[in-house]
């Protein structure tokens, strides 16, 4: 569930003056030393390499249930997929419920499954079979806020922030559906983490995605997140741009500024260097421990600003879908049916079902999902080098390295033919195209073609 904050909407405009002012390029080496200060060694080892694929269980499937999303790994395992993603998996809220189906973060319940996506022990089995095949597994978890018909609101009303005037759990927003739990009540914050606990125990889950991470305090975070580290050394995502959520124990946080960005370039209202803003406010604001999760679309992002088949309607999205794989402290997201690509909205209300056909897409993301798992230079920690081109507002290029293995990307992020020159020549003058399959020379430059992309590698 989105919501825009405030903060980031400045933060996104005075990056956006900035860089319409004065576009300068992100120094040769970070100058808080990306590529030379290790990460924290808290994170699960197998994010820093991994990525996310985000299941929609409702809309996946005519059946819209495990089972049936089930006959869907071994496509997804082939596709180079890691971490499944599912979003909430919890009973909806029937009171002021909205549309036939309601909204899937109006949750009735934190310790049951949604009916219509099977039972408990379909669940199980589901990330059981996630697990043999070598996926890790993560939920969706919404602690703001529950549904409507919650039985805390019956049980523990002072679980909930009181409206003023009416004295009545309070909406937050205009989230009508749901009802603001009050993180002043201490248990409140007991039952909250018992609550999650649960699921590690019970299906031996891998990690939490949370709803608006920052609608809850930062000191309930860090308790939550350092007692569930204790039953497993899980991963935990905030859908939060907020550099704080980090110091809180997050391991991986939302890059809505950079996603912002990107669909300003892609719709060319600002030059490629624009993303130089954003990754100097990242290196200057966030822990050296801090993932990214890149992303061209997501349930939000899908369902209310029609990405990416409309923020990035044709060739476009290509060169973004790249960089969201290759940038520095990235892990990578995939949403549901974008291998397809699934080229409409999926209503958030309603079933909605997915249409899967042909996979245009799945080779072009196996390709870059496989070089994310065998080749280091793209692990979160793994250093960054942008490399000054003779057009800088419309090539971006950047190299990769960890312990010898290297990574070269360069991106067309404009809607002209471009020339490449070099004004940084890259670390090596022949690399290995992971597209084409054969060594160049890169050193003499090319031509690229509109919203053109090329990874390169070498391997120690």
């Amino acid at each position: 569930m989105q919501k825009i904050l405030t903060g980031l909407c400045a933060f996104v405009f005075l990056a956006l003056s900035a860089c319409n002012n004065d576009e300068k390029a992100v120094p040769a080496q970070s100058a808080t030393g990306i590529g030379d200060t290790a990460l924290i060694d808290h994170h699960p080892a197998w994010i820093e390499q991994g990525n996310i694929y985000e299941v929609n269980t409702r809309q996946y499937t005519p059946e819209g249930t495990f089972k049936a999303f089930a006959k869907n790994l071994d496509r997804l395992k082939d596709m180079g997929v890691q971490t499944l993603w599912f979003m909430p998996i919890n009973p909806i809220s029937v009171k002021d419920r909205k549309g036939k189906l309601g909204s899937y973060y109006a949750v009735s319940n934190y310790t049951a499954i949604n009916p219509e996506y099977g039972t408990m022990d379909d669940w199980k089995d589901l990330v059981k079979e996630a697990h043999s095949k070598g996926f890790k597994v993560i939920i969706d978890w919404v602690p703001n806020h529950t549904g409507a018909d919650h039985p805390w609101l019956t049980t523990h009303p002072d679980f909930y922030v009181q409206d003023s005037v009416t004295h009545q759990a309070a909406s937050p927003y205009d989230w009508s559906d749901t009802r603001k739990l009050n993180y002043k009540n201490p248990q409140l914050v007991d039952s909250m983490i018992a609550d999650m606990k649960f699921w590690i125990r019970e299906s031996d889950i891998d990690g939490f995605r949370c709803d608006v991470a920052t609608d809850v305090p930062k000191e309930f975070w860090s308790k939550c997140i350092a007692e569930l580290k204790k039953e497993k050394n899980i991963f935990m995502l905030a859908e939060s741009n907020a550099a704080w959520v980090h110091e809180a124990g997050f391991d991986a946080s939302y890059p809505w500024d950079a996603f912002q960005v990107m669909k300003l370039i892609a719709s060319g209202k600002r030059p490629a260097t624009a993303l130089d803003t954003v990754l100097r406010h990242v290196d200057s604001t966030f822990t050296p421990n801090a993932i990214r999760m890149y992303f061209t679309s997501n349930h939000d992002e899908n369902s209310w600003n029609l990405a990416d088949w409309k923020t990035m309607p044709g060739a476009e999205h290509a060169p973004f879908a790249v960089l969201t794989q290759t940038i520095a402290r990235s892990v990578p997201l995939i949403y549901s049916g974008q291998e397809e690509p699934f080229l409409d909205s999926l209503h958030f209300f309603y079933k909605d079902t997915i249409t899967f056909a042909k996979f245009q897409r799945a080779p072009f993301y196996r390709i870059l999902l496989n070089l994310r798992k065998n080749n280091p230079a793209l692990a979160a920690n793994a250093s960054f080098r942008k490399l000054r081109t003779g057009n800088d507002a419309a090539l971006y290029a950047y190299e990769r390295e960890k312990d010898g293995n290297r990574i070269l990307v360069i991106l067309n992020l404009s809607k002209t033919q471009q020339q490449l020159t070099w004004k940084d020549q890259p670390s090596a003058k022949e690399w290995n195209n992971i597209f084409l399959g054969n060594k160049e020379p890169v050193d003499a430059g090319f031509g690229i073609e509109p919203w053109g992309y090329v990874v390169y590698e070498l391997r120690k």
